[in-house]
């Protein structure tokens, strides 16, 4: 874990200082290379295979960016960037959320404003503050998502799957951790919405 957050804040340093890239475009093609998912998924090749450095040109190549390879500048002094990267991939590794998940709902820039005070700070502090980010921007269950898209009501829901109406209405509104419900219920929910199961956990309590 140590050497896979180490390569993420690197990386993000060596995009911002040497390769001169607008640190959200260079996170934008971080995501739209493949490599960000192959990050969250433990791909031991992206994750411990390649330096900070290398783990850069990988999302240049991958998102077929033209670039010039340049002698890497290794300053003493950790930048907020580095930080950033490094803190982020702790926070992923936590939640198991996708790298898109998390910036849906908390902006790169956001999350690098928060470098003060909290690189100073133990990590859970930020994962804490992560969540109550997350949490703020996105009020709403899975569950309550899901049914909506499926343009289903709470009633139609229960009558449709099986689950209680009052268990629906207490998953949608937190009163029950869907991430506890019997699998039965899951099962149903998740059939009848079109989704896989995991899209209904939460997984930010």
């Amino acid at each position: 874990m140590d050497k896979a957050r180490t390569a993420l804040g690197r990386m993000l340093d060596f995009a911002v200082y040497d390769l001169k890239y607008d640190l959200e475009k260079f996170f934008d093609l971080f995501m739209k290379s493949g490599v960000a998912d192959r990050f969250a998924s433990g791909d031991f090749s992206v994750i411990v295979g390649m330096s900070g450095v290398e783990l850069a040109y990988e999302v240049l190549d991958k998102a077929g960016a033209s670039y010039e390879r340049i002698k890497p500048k290794y300053s003493v002094a950790r930048s907020a960037e580095y930080w950033l990267g490094w803190a982020l991939a702790y926070y992923q590794w936590v939640t198991a959320m996708s790298f898109a998940e998390i910036v849906r709902y908390v902006a790169v820039k956001d999350m690098l404003g928060l470098y003060y005070p909290f690189h100073e700070m133990d990590i859970r502090q930020f994962v804490d503050k992560m969540n109550a980010l997350y949490k703020a921007a996105k009020p709403e269950t899975n569950l309550k998502l899901l049914r909506r898209r499926a343009g289903l009501s709470q009633r139609e829901l229960a009558e449709l799957s099986g689950v209680p109406l009052r268990t629906i209405q207490q998953y949608e509104q937190r009163k029950k951790n869907i991430n506890k419900a019997q699998a039965e219920y899951l099962i149903m929910l998740a059939r009848l919405l079109c989704c896989d199961v995991i899209d209904l956990i939460e997984k930010v309590q």
